[in-house]
């Protein structure tokens, strides 16, 4: 059978009972499930927790594994309906480090790259996010929510760099006219 729907809009009676019968959905996606509980609209915030611990009975080593697969979805839905400042972030992020290498040691994977997904490495000691694991090329790591990172001044060389540029351009176009 299959379920039909997406699983961003089912309502909290449709997500327990799709999570109770999984094994009768041939396109049952725990990651779909989890993804929906940030995107769901239908439900609130307490239906939401429900929900994800909940198939967390069902699915908690999928859920673990969630930090190495897509670090982003874990920390939507760990954090669901909790505010968190800057440094609980940092917190999360470093448990999140730890637990990669954990799960990784335990499932005695020792190369550094999971299918497509490399440690992060940006280069400022600061990052919250080096040495943990993600997809190349995705949103999370093409973001700039590095700490380290001084965007202000990369912008002005830049900006001081391509006008320097143009002047240069202009300057030999109008040598080759005369």
């Amino acid at each position: 059978m299959e379920i039909g729907k997406k699983f961003n809009a089912l309502n909290l009676e449709e997500y327990l009972f799709f999570i109770d019968n999984y094994k009768n959905y041939s396109d049952f996606n725990t990651l779909g499930l989890y993804r929906s509980l940030s995107e769901n609209e239908n439900l609130t915030i307490e239906q939401k927790i429900q929900v994800r611990d909940y198939a967390n009975k069902y699915f908690e080593k999928t859920f673990e594994f969630l930090q190495i697969k897509d670090p982003w979805t874990y920390i939507k839905v760990i954090t669901l309906g909790l505010e968190l400042t800057n440094a609980d972030k940092e917190e999360l992020w470093r448990k999140i480090r730890v637990n990669q290498e954990n799960i990784l040691r335990n499932k005695k994977i020792k190369h550094q790259n999971f299918g497509k997904y490399s440690k992060h490495n940006c280069g400022y000691e600061t990052c919250p996010m080096n040495g943990i694991m993600i997809k190349q090329g995705s949103h999370l790591a093409e973001c700039k929510m590095c700490i380290g990172n001084n965007d202000k001044y990369q912008r002005k060389v830049k900006s001081e760099k391509r006008k320097s540029e143009r002047k240069n351009k202009n300057l030999i176009i109008k040598k080759e006219l005369e």
